[in-house]
């Protein structure tokens, strides 16, 4: 959350001549809901079901540049799912900058009515060894500029 998927992947799909395409996004397309809104009437796992079922059939497509929602990462399936079929780069980001980013978005349901620092530092204790694990290329993204970002994925993705 807040590591620059979004700006990182659109830039990444336009340097490659690939579709972008963000899973919540479509989720959110799909549904004609917010995220948010699907926290609200199924919760977190009714929406984990929709996202995996989303990254199933995002998967199985060809010459695109997936960004995920961060939680994807904490389901094995969609693990499996992403190591099976793509080149996985984990965004890496302190919480800090994290803070930064999130902090005047209305759409991210895990930040609402929490505190926010002590909520993404707890997901990052939880999540950050996964996407380690699971990563094919770690890049700090931090406050970098963005092209400097893609540029670091394209040198290793190209090779």
């Amino acid at each position: 959350m807040g590591s620059g998927k979004t700006t990182v992947g659109k830039q990444l799909a336009k340097r490659t001549r690939m579709d972008f395409v963000d899973s919540d996004h479509m989720i959110e397309e799909r549904c004609g809901v917010s995220i948010s809104t699907i926290f609200d009437i199924e919760g977190e796992e009714g929406f984990r079901k929709r996202e995996t079922k989303m990254l199933t059939e995002l998967c199985a497509r060809n010459g695109i540049v997936l960004a995920t929602g961060g939680g994807a990462i904490a389901s094995e399936e969609n693990r499996r799912l992403l190591r099976k079929r793509g080149f996985v780069v984990y965004l890496k980001t302190s919480v800090e900058t994290q803070l930064a980013r999130t902090h005047k978005t209305q759409n991210r349901p895990l930040l609402e009515n929490v505190d926010a620092e002590e909520k993404l530092t707890q997901l990052m204790n939880e999540r950050g060894k996964l996407y380690e694990q699971e990563a094919d290329l770690t890049v700090i993204s931090g406050d970098r500029v963005v092209s400097k970002v893609v540029e670091e994925i394209l040198q290793v993705v190209d090779k």
